[in-house]
């Protein structure tokens, strides 16, 4: 595979458990030295978490045009290991590993090559319009927790390198 092909499409794909996302990283994306600002990794988790709502049938104005609900990050946890590139190629892997009746909780490791740059665990909160706790639909919430139960995610470790039992580059 060269470095100019996709290995997944745009909106990424499911692997098992994981939704897998590539992301190139852009010169807006860096600093003067042409790595990647930190903030910026939060960005590119979001874009993959909102791409794989998608896949499971419901993209974020859909819930808040018919639900009137949308999914707010609650808590945030970044443990960075390597720095990223200009024009790097990364895949990021969402891993959803709980589901509640108003949040739940996700895992995303952002990989280049394989080698894990930078590790993210979060808990989303659903709220409505005026910013209050409210339910996940309930149509979303057993898609999800249907996933849960087909695709065990194997662990709670905030941090856990991708799996070596399959290529992380796919």
């Amino acid at each position: 595979m060269t470095a100019d092909m996709d290995p997944a499409p745009q909106g990424g794909l499911f692997r098992g458990a994981t939704h897998v996302m590539p992301i190139r990283v852009y010169y807006e994306n860096t600093d003067a030295g042409g790595i990647v600002y930190h903030a910026d990794y939060l960005n590119f988790a979001e874009r993959a978490r909102t791409e794989m709502m998608r896949r499971f049938g419901l993209a974020h104005r859909d819930l808040m045009e018919e639900a009137g609900v949308a999914f707010a990050v609650q808590q945030a946890h970044a443990t960075y290991r390597r720095p990223a590139r200009l024009d790097d190629l990364l895949m990021v892997e969402t891993e959803v590993l709980e589901v509640g009746g108003a949040s739940m909780r996700v895992r995303q490791n952002i990989t280049r090559d394989g080698e894990l740059m930078v590790a993210i665990e979060l808990r989303l909160a659903m709220i409505n319009a005026r910013g209050r706790p409210d339910r996940i639909p309930a149509s979303l919430r057993r898609a999800l927790q249907e996933h849960l139960r087909t695709h065990p995610t194997g662990g709670d470790a905030p941090d856990a390198r991708p799996r070596h039992d399959r290529p992380a580059h796919v």
